[in-house]
Parts: C-alpha cells; sequence; structure tokens
C-alpha cells in the first residue's frame, strides 16, 4: 500500500501551534488539512480547511492554539488496511484524507482518495487468446479478427484490455493466429495504453493451454490467461487475491447459471412414478474463461502442440497439486455466437460506459 510518506510529514503542526499556523500548513501543503501531533509525532486530532471556516463564523481569534478547533477524533486507519478498507472508510464518511498510525498512536504515512484511486501497479503477465477463427460470427469475422470486432466504440480486446489496466496490470501478452496483422497494427507495442505488449504468435492451432509454451520467458509470479472475446466486469485483483490466499497452483473461473427445463421432469424408480416437477430451474457453474496460473504449471504444457486448458487442469489435479476455482456474479458475457455479439453491444452502454 502507497503512502504519502514525504507530503503528510510536511503538514504537520503542534496543538499549541496558533491557528493561523495551521491556516499556512494547510495552504502550503494543498491537501485542505493540517495533522496535529505532539514531538513524537502520536495523532491528537486533524485541522480541516472546513474547521478553519467553521472558526471564522465563530469570530474565533486565529492565534488561539490550534487545539481549540480540531478534531480530536479523527478517522484512522493501521498499516495492514487494504486498500479496500481505507477507500470504503472515504466513501462511508465522505472524506478524502486518512491517517495511518501504529498501535500506539503515532503517524506512519498517510491515505488519500486521489492516491488510492490510482490503482497499485501488478506486475503480473496477463495473457489474452486473440488468435481464433470466430468461425460462428461469420460474416463479420470473414474480413476481420472477433477480438477487433466492437461493442459500442470499441473492439472487444480493447475493452478488455482497459480492464486489466484499470486494476493495475500493465504486462501484456496477445496470443495472435488468424489476422495477426490486423490486431499487432491495432494494438502495437501498447505504448498508446502506458502498458507493454509481447506477441505470441502461432503458426497453427495451440489452445488456450498451448500457446503459453511461447512465452519468451518464464514468468516469476503467477498470471492470467484469458479468452479475448469475453465481455466481464470481473474484479481481477480479488481473483488474484483469491488465488494467493488459497495457495492455488491454477485457479479457475466460474460463473452460476441457471437453466429453466421446459419440461415437467419426472423421476421413477423402475416403472414407479415418484415425482413430477414441472420446469425445475437447474444451476450449475461453468468456465468462464479466466485462468490464474503459478509459472510452475507451465514444464505440464507440450511444446508446439495443441493443448486446451481443462487439459492442463486435469494434468495439475492428476499431480496432486492445489487448484481452486473463482465463483463470481459479476456482469459475463462469452462472445461465441451472434446473438450473444448483439447482447454485448445492447448491454455495453449501460454496463462499460456508465
Amino acid at each position: 500500500m502507497s503512502r504519502e510518506q514525504e507530503r503528510w510529514r510536511m503538514i504537520l503542526v503542534r496543538p499549541d501551534q496558533s491557528i493561523l499556523e495551521a491556516v499556512r500548513v494547510i495552504d502550503k501543503g494543498a491537501l485542505r488539512l493540517a495533522l496535529v501531533t505532539d514531538a513524537a509525532e502520536h495523532l491528537l486530532g486533524v485541522v480541516t480547511d472546513g474547521d478553519v471556516r467553521r472558526a471564522l463564523l465563530k469570530r474565533v481569534d486565529m492565534k488561539e492554539p490550534v487545539m481549540t478547533i480540531m478534531n480530536i477524533s479523527p478517522t484512522f486507519a493501521r498499516p495492514a488496511d487494504s486498500r479496500e478498507r481505507i477507500l470504503a472508510m472515504m466513501h462511508a464518511k465522505r472524506i478524502e484524507h486518512v491517517p495511518i498510525v501504529d498501535d500506539e498512536g503515532r503517524m506512519m504515512g498517510l491515505e488519500t482518495m486521489h492516491n488510492l484511486s490510482v490503482p497499485a501497479p501488478r506486475d503480473n503477465w496477463v495473457v489474452l487468446m486473440a488468435g481464433g477463427l470466430g468461425s460462428r460470427l461469420a460474416p463479420l469475422t470473414d474480413v476481420i479478427p472477433k477480438p477487433l470486432l466492437k461493442v459500442g466504440s470499441k473492439p472487444i480486446l480493447e475493452v478488455i484490455l482497459e480492464s486489466f489496466i484499470s486494476h493495475g496490470f500493465h504486462r501484456f501478452f496477445l496470443s495472435v493466429n488468424y489476422r495477426r496483422e490486423m490486431i499487432k497494427e491495432y494494438f502495437g507495442d501498447g505504448s498508446a495504453w502506458g502498458v507493454e505488449i509481447v506477441y505470441l504468435e502461432e503458426n497453427g492451432r495451440l489452445g488456450t493451454a498451448g500457446s503459453l509454451s511461447l512465452f519468451p520467458e518464464k514468468p516469476t509470479q503467477p498470471f492470467f490467461v484469458m479468452n479475448g472475446d469475453l465481455l466481464t466486469r470481473i474484479n481481477f485483483n480479488h481473483v488474484l487475491n483469491f488465488h494467493l490466499e488459497h495457495q492455488s497452483r491454477a485457479t479457475l473461473c466460474v460463473r452460476k447459471v441457471e437453466q429453466t427445463v421446459p419440461y415437467g421432469v419426472v423421476r421413477l424408480d423402475a416403472h414407479r412414478l415418484v415425482t413430477i416437477e414441472e420446469k425445475p430451474v437447474q444451476e450449475y457453474f461453468v468456465n468462464a474463461g479466466i485462468y490464474l496460473l503459478d509459472p510452475e504449471v507451465l514444464p505440464l504444457i507440450p511444446p508446439n502442440q495443441y493443448f486446451d486448458m481443462p487439459t492442463l487442469f486435469q494434468a495439475i489435479i492428476k499431480q496432486g497439486e492445489t487448484t481452486a476455482a473463482f465463483p463470481f456474479l459479476d456482469y459475463w458475457m462469452d462472445i461465441g455466437r451472434m446473438g450473444d455479439f448483439r447482447q454485448a453491444c445492447r448491454d455495453y452502454p449501460e454496463v462499460f460506459a456508465a
């Protein structure tokens, strides 16, 4: 978690300093607050520009000590608190700054809304599978690869890329085959998005896992693999944290699906009728096409051969390694057929452009 280590030291005041001195600190720091501490930097209170304004309206003498107007019960966080927890505190209390203090109340840092709104950089690689023919979307894909089909104003693959970027990821590999030059021309080296893009160029069909044998070097951290024809609002950082928490070698994201059987389902015991259930709803989990893998699984993938992801997971399980399933309920659309593509185009303005 990043801390505003240098900036918070610039906005410290002592409780016996005047309100006017606090005003100068607030103006100088440009954070609209001053932190009131003792000589050992124990947090005693906080003074904001709003506190100063209220003091002015009450005709408080600006030479009075700052302790007379400071908030003696400020919201604070601990060093171990997550970004998400601190952001939730800020939103709940409608504040833009949260001091970080240790168990003794000593200042350790300062988090700001602006700072937390910028995602923490993630060095984990992201592999996006963009080499399929997309034959079920013909004739659209006769002239353009499916990842470049537009939903809203952007290609599908760009929406996926920007979703990962919004979570702090910046190292991408695009596995390409069909009409690869069009994809390479559109995305280039990724500099237009402020990220790095490397291409894994298939000369034949290698499958979702098989193309991972084309890595130029072995990754050092868990890495994502995702189909390049999916639209989703899943939180990739939550997937990564789940994977690490469960010490999984391979994590599969799964989506809960409900399907109504359009008939009365009959259960029999030999020839005897037991029950009739009219149009029951069945629930099950499906492979969502989003995976998180440890580098240690790569030796299981044969080079230059077709190898799909279910086969890789089966090989990992056979070795007795830990695998996990990450269920989620966020928006998810697998754009495999024309009807799915049309639905994604209808969903995009509300789900992604809002």
